[in-house]
């Protein structure tokens, strides 16, 4: 790689800064920095950096080495699911304060330090650079850390956030019909224009594992997609079953600790989006072995506490999973708190939430489960495209 300084204004062109172009062969051993609004952010090796005012419709993705500059302006091009997650940056807008806490900032940024939390993400405003930092980690909090504390802040200008609609509306418990799911919270044009399909969308509220930056995910976004008639799954991706290949995993002697540790944070994402008390959030719990005993033990306890927790806090619970793994082992296991609802992926192509060969018609009747019975594939409404995942609703949802 090339190094030179990377300055990327809040309004987006990403250049070589004009008076290191010459410089720049004469440089190679030096870091490539990013430069914007009032941050500087040292680039670490290998990863990659996207201006999205450039590229407005590329995927904010969070399971690869990025930094990501600006607001996504477009629907984002994403697929229709990510799970997973290691160390990546999004920088974006806020008002800035003119600067006048310049060295507070560099002083807070030097001695930085990230608590590992199961959410897996940290979020920092430099007000004094026009600058909100989205830092997320997957095994290396440590590199996380690093990255930011080398980054400096100064005076910056900013840009205006996108408006947003306002609106709410109550409805029952539970929603039949189709419905989608995407890796990341569209446009409200994107969900207006797939309203004439759809009435019901799912939303990934937070989670050590979830793959996709969610821009434009808001408490205003939620009351705003109520009120054209959605109804939505809200979705928790944490860390996955000991037995998968994905990097973001619970350890099988915490599990307990760790299922209540996610109920937790699970239940402070849906206040700060306006969900209130009594309404559904599902684990995302993707496939594991299902004939490892130790870890299908694991995933249960960590479920039941989960579950356990969710409903202490007044939340009812939810489980999204194959159905040949999690839900089945669910549906046979004993001992433990069972979710509310469930959510199973079973991409046989039929729309309909009974006549399953991994759970039979007995479990979780009479609208408690959710199928998900396509995986993803862009489809087009009221002339926008999307990539999703297709459901048939028959479920609790908000």
């Amino acid at each position: 790689m090339r190094c030179a300084a990377l300055s990327i204004g809040l309004l987006g062109l990403a250049v070589l800064a004009p008076d290191l172009q010459a410089a720049a062969s004469a440089r190679v051993h030096e870091r490539p920095t990013v430069t914007y609004g009032g941050l500087e952010l040292p680039v670490p090796a290998g990863w990659r950096v996207y201006d999205l005012a450039a590229e407005p419709t590329r995927c904010v993705r969070f399971d690869e080495h990025a930094i990501y500059v600006g607001v996504p302006r477009g629907e984002q091009d994403c697929p229709a699911r990510i799970v997973g997650r290691t160390e990546a940056v999004q920088l974006t807008p806020i008002a800035s304060d003119g600067g006048r806490r310049r060295a507070a900032a560099r002083r807070r940024l030097s001695s930085l330090r990230i608590e590992d939390g199961p959410s897996g993400e940290a979020r920092i405003d430099l007000p004094e650079a026009g600058v909100r930092i989205t830092g997320v980690y997957g095994e290396r909090r440590d590199l996380l850390e690093s990255t930011l504390r080398a980054a400096s802040a100064g005076p910056g200008r900013t840009e205006a956030a996108p408006p947003e609609e306002p609106g709410t509306v109550g409805r029952r418990a539970w929603a039949t019909g189709p419905g989608f799911d995407t890796c990341a919270a569209p446009l409200l044009s994107t969900m207006r224009a797939f309203r004439q399909a759809y009435a019901v969308a799912n939303i990934y509220i937070g989670g050590a594992a979830r793959g996709c930056s969610q821009y434009n995910l808001s408490a205003s976004w939620i009351r705003s997609v109520r009120q054209y008639g959605y109804r939505l799954i809200p979705t928790y991706v944490g860390l996955q079953a000991p037995c998968t290949g994905y990097r973001t995993r619970f350890k099988a002697k915490e599990a307990a600790e760790q299922g209540r540790a996610a109920a937790g944070d699970a239940v402070a994402r849906a206040r700060y989006f306006g969900i209130p008390r009594k309404k559904p959030i599902y684990f995302d719990m993707e496939n594991y072995d299902s004939d490892d005993t130790a870890c299908r033990t694991a995933v249960m306890t960590f479920l039941h506490a989960w579950t356990r927790r969710l409903h202490e806090l007044r939340y009812k619970s939810g489980v999204y999973s194959s159905a040949g793994s999690g839900i089945r082992d669910l549906g046979r296991a004993t001992g433990i708190k069972k979710p509310n609802a469930v959510w199973f992926a079973h991409w046989d192509g039929k729309a309909r939430t009974t006549g399953s060969p991994y759970l039979p018609d007995t479990w979780w009747a009479t609208h408690r489960r959710i199928k998900q019975y396509r995986g993803g594939h862009t489809e087009k409404h009221g002339g926008v495209k999307l990539n999703v995942d297709s459901n048939m609703v028959d479920g609790l949802v908000y």
